[in-house]
């Protein structure tokens, strides 16, 4: 299976901060971690959005 690019943005601020891969059969659900925000200066909960 070919992974896919997921971007990943802030809940707070809505910045995209990070780029990543993620393969889409093991792992089916939108990826959501706790990242650094630079914008927000502060580690928040950073959810997947809708890649280009």
């Amino acid at each position: 299976m070919k992974k896919r690019q997921a971007r990943l943005e802030c809940t707070v601020c809505k910045h995209i901060n990070y780029l990543t891969f993620r393969n889409p059969k093991s792992t089916p659900e939108k990826l959501e971690l706790n990242k650094y925000c630079k914008w927000c200066r502060k580690e928040t909960k950073h959810k997947e959005t809708k890649s280009k």
